[in-house]
């Protein structure tokens, strides 16, 4: 029997979450995807399928801001936009899905960062 590599016991990790976490209208989900070199959040309405805000490490707002940064300043960075942008959108609370990551590193500094911001989770 094949033992399963890191990125499908995180996609095993993430699906078996996602039976768990929603996003509503009201609430939606904050979603993190973390890659080796970049990181991403976006704020995701489940019901109608849709995303109401989003930043990352490669946006074009941020990307001259972050250069010289460690990884883990830059997902705060990306984090504290994220939380404007959702703002700005209106959204206040949201519930927190870290991708089946490990809550710890880049993704604990994105949430905290957020926190910080304005957003409840």
């Amino acid at each position: 029997m094949a033992k399963r590599t890191r990125a499908e016991s995180r996609l095993r990790r993430h699906r078996r979450v996602r039976l768990t976490v929603h996003g509503t209208p009201e609430r939606p989900r904050l979603n993190v995807f973390r890659s080796l070199s970049d990181i991403y959040a976006q704020v995701i309405d489940d019901q109608a399928g849709t995303t109401l805000a989003a930043a990352s490490s490669v946006d074009h707002e941020l990307r001259a801001k972050l250069v010289g940064l460690t990884k883990t300043e830059q997902a705060k960075k990306v984090g504290e936009l994220v939380a404007e942008r959702a703002k700005e959108k209106g959204i206040t609370t949201v519930v927190f899905d870290r991708g089946g990551y490990q809550y710890m590193g880049r993704v604990k500094a994105l949430a905290d960062a957020a926190r910080q911001a304005g957003l409840e989770f």
